[in-house]
């Protein structure tokens, strides 16, 4: 089904503000196990709360850096041995700046515990026909949330969705594009020098 993915925007879900939304996370990840996933659609976000971005958004590309690798121990904790983190990364060449500056952090979660991949845009799009694919996290075939943000990339919080026929579809579409993936450690050495 090509719709497995964006039917999850028409799902009857939970809808929670950013603070709910973290609380509701942290809860379930503290007790998950397993595989849980992650799917990146947009090319930019806003996160303006995280001084790395800020530097970037200066122009400060050393500062940035710095401040991703400050960053390390708390990308460590956000790894226990329990969970295998699969991060999906849609990317667009040529990259925004956010994407250049997210790549660049995802390498260094990657190096302390994530399983992240890259694919391009053309691997999502027999699922976009109804617009581009939402972001994801999912943790069981009864839990996932679909990531929400505004108009200008700022994170608003999630909706909370439980239903197992909604879920249990987008695994292995997931999954599917994370076997097609390129290794994000590998992808961003390779851009990062070209």
């Amino acid at each position: 089904m090509s719709d497995v993915l964006t039917r999850v925007r028409s799902a009857p879900g939970k809808t929670m503000d950013a603070a709910a939304y973290q609380a509701d996370f942290t809860r379930e990840f503290d007790v998950a196990g397993g595989v849980v996933w992650k799917l990146e659609r947009a090319q930019a976000f806003d996160e303006r709360d995280l001084p790395s971005y800020q530097a970037m958004l200066a122009g400060d590309w050393d500062r940035a850096m710095a401040l991703v690798e400050e960053m390390r121990p708390g990308f460590r904790a956000d790894h226990p041995d329990r969970i295998d983190f699969r991060r999906i990364r849609v990317v667009e060449e040529p990259f925004t700046p956010y994407l250049r500056w997210e790549l660049a952090l995802l390498a260094v979660r990657a190096e302390e515990g994530e399983n992240s991949r890259v694919v391009p845009a053309s691997a999502v799009r027999p699922y976009e026909l109804d617009g581009p694919v939402p972001e994801l996290v999912l943790f069981s075939s009864t839990l996932q949330y679909e990531v929400l943000y505004d108009a200008t990339g700022r994170h608003t919080g999630a909706r909370r969705i439980t239903d197992p026929w909604v879920i249990e579809p987008c695994v292995p579409a997931l999954a599917g594009l994370f076997d097609r993936g390129e290794d994000l450690r590998a992808y961003w050495a390779r851009m990062s020098t070209a």
